[in-house]
């Protein structure tokens, strides 16, 4: 008689908790706590530039994060996503400098009045898609850009506006050194949220409407309110990304964040993988990492043939833009699904291996 096996053939999930678990396996669990511990090294480990480096994929990250709640879960288009960064820039530093509110809740505050002015952009964009959406966004990049330069009170006008450094409990935080644990903290929070946030009833709604909205529509699901909710999320983690920026620069300007800006946001998701916030994280630092590879190879073709033939003057770095472009339309082409579709297929294979096929 043959005996009957006591290893499963197969990866069964017989409940909805088990489907929808952040961590599939224990190992996955194990490897995230250990690169966050690993992460808290670097300020010991990077030098100075670096550790510059790391703090900005930290901040966009957070930035991209909101923006993907709102392209890659919800289906939404955005293209005015650098204006709501600032806002909550401008806005951390306006309460942290005119009330007797340290920085420490000046951000989350920030984040909520950023939130809370991408609801009302959200009203109208929630009723339109498409190119039409596309427009409104962008209307919304320039009607707020226009306000922060009139509005001198408020953005200090053409002045570039100061921010307090990071303070809590009257303990001043300065120092790239001192700082990275701070955006760490911020992007270890914000990832968790929008992992169980897509786990809740309305995270599923907003993946429902971007699948398909007539069948959400069908099935209950209010369009306009999850579509408005949608703006106003990814408003939010923009103007906790904008603080964090406003009070890691110590001042605000909105030189360089124009409609370029919003297009880098959007790289980051695209590059990263739409509707994967491990991919967000991936696409920021492929993104931010890039001008660092353009000044690196820019150095190696310094003297070569290439650069007399092309008269490049050792510096090719206005590249980047170019560069980006190409990079968004082959991901578009032979990557989709970004780099975390191809990091999901990379450890399929190691998992099967050596019966990967």
């Amino acid at each position: 008689m043959a005996m009957r096996s006591l290893i499963p053939s197969g990866d069964f999930r017989t409940t909805y908790a088990a489907d929808t678990t952040i961590f599939p396996t224990i190992t996955s669990r194990n490897f995230a706590i250990v690169g966050i511990l690993l992460a808290c090294l670097a300020p010991y480990v990077f030098s100075n530039y670096w550790l510059s480096i790391s703090i900005q994929i930290g901040i966009f990250a957070i930035a991209a994060l909101g923006l993907n709640v709102l392209v890659g879960f919800t289906g939404q288009i955005s293209i005015g996503h650098a204006a709501f960064f600032l806002l909550g820039a401008f806005t951390s530093a306006y309460i942290s400098n005119n009330a007797p509110i340290p920085v420490f809740f000046a951000i989350p505050l920030a984040g909520l009045v950023t939130a809370l002015v991408g609801l009302i952009f959200g009203v109208p964009a929630a009723r339109l898609k498409g190119l039409y959406l596309a427009i409104a966004t962008l209307a919304a990049q320039y009607i707020l850009l226009d306000f922060f330069s009139r509005a001198e009170w408020f953005s200090g006008g053409s002045v570039p506006a100061s921010a307090e450094p990071f303070s809590v409990f009257g303990y001043v935080l300065r120092g790239d050194r001192q700082y990275f644990y701070v955006v760490l903290a911020y992007v270890v929070v914000s990832y968790l949220l929008v992992t169980n946030l897509m786990r809740t009833r309305d995270g599923r709604a907003l993946i429902a409407i971007r699948d398909h909205y007539l069948s959400a529509e069908i099935m209950g699901i209010n369009l306009t309110k999850y579509r408005t909710l949608s703006f106003g999320i990814a408003a939010f983690f923009a103007g906790i990304a904008g603080a964090l920026y406003a009070h890691y620069q110590l001042v605000v300007s909105q030189e360089g964040f124009g409609i370029e800006r919003s297009v880098l946001f959007l790289a980051m998701v695209i590059i990263g993988g739409t509707g994967s916030v491990m991919g967000t994280l991936m696409g920021t630092a492929f993104v931010v990492l890039l001008p660092e590879a353009m000044e690196w190879i820019s150095l190696q073709l310094k003297g070569s043939a290439i650069d007399r033939a092309l008269e490049l003057n050792t510096n090719i770095t206005f590249l980047r833009e170019i560069a980006i472009g190409l990079i968004i339309i082959a991901f578009l082409m032979f990557e989709p699904d970004g780099l975390a579709h191809r990091w999901r297929q990379i450890k399929a294979y190691w998992k099967l291996y050596p019966f990967s096929h």
